[in-house]
């Protein structure tokens, strides 16, 4: 990928690629924006490193843009760890149908997600400043997560806040099938249903991305 030169300091930010129009469609300039911010002020907040801003399209953004067809039409979806907006404020911004919790612990990234939402314009996010163990259950129609941790212990924080019937759709990566065996004992108590390995923008070469997505009983 080429490099747009850095302005004033900030490290070069990843050429936009052409992908980014088939994801992200007529919402693509707000997704824009999201990405400028994240490319200027992420490293100094603490919310990339410094390594992150040439393949913040690519390795990121994108990436988080994949998730959006596993998500319902009109959705309440909460995203846990938001961290840096990844998915959830990219999914915020794509989806504008979707009602979307993000839920972060840390006061400054809240902050950020804050802050980032409102100058997208972003009127279907929420903010939560919670651990995901403390929020409230069972509220969502799908819950998801991006690099927050093995399924040991990120399914038992995140599927008592999917409604009854709701679904989790954790984004993984290739080492997920390991995962899930390792997980087998807690996937059977918390009694999923449909458990299962989707790759998200097949077709899309290096942008495959691996989605485990599981139905919660009800």
């Amino acid at each position: 990928m080429t490099l747009r030169e850095p302005q004033d300091g900030a490290s070069a930010l990843e050429q936009e690629p052409a992908e980014a129009r088939t994801v992200f469609g007529d919402r693509l300039p707000v997704v824009r924006r999201y990405t400028a911010d994240l490319a200027e002020h992420g490293i100094v907040l603490g919310l990339i490193g410094p390594l992150e801003p040439p393949r913040l399209w690519s390795r990121h953004v994108l990436n988080s843009g994949l998730l959006a067809p596993f998500l319902p039409w009109g959705a309440v979806v909460a995203d846990v760890g938001s961290g840096a907006g990844l998915p959830g404020l990219v999914i915020a911004a794509a989806r504008p149908d979707l009602k979307v919790t993000l839920i972060e612990p840390m006061e400054r990234r809240v902050a950020w997600l804050e802050e980032e939402s409102a100058r997208l314009g972003l009127d279907n996010v929420v903010v939560e400043r919670a651990r995901a163990e403390d929020a409230a259950p069972g509220r969502f129609d799908v819950v998801t997560a991006r690099a927050v941790g093995a399924l040991t212990g990120l399914l038992p924080i995140t599927v008592p806040l999917v409604r009854p019937g709701g679904r989790l759709a954790l984004m993984k990566g290739a080492a997920v099938e390991a995962e899930l065996a390792k997980a087998d004992r807690v996937i059977r108590r918390l009694r999923l249903a449909d458990v299962r390995v989707e790759i998200a923008g097949r077709g899309m070469a290096s942008l495959e991305t691996r989605v485990l997505v599981a139905t919660v009983p009800n």
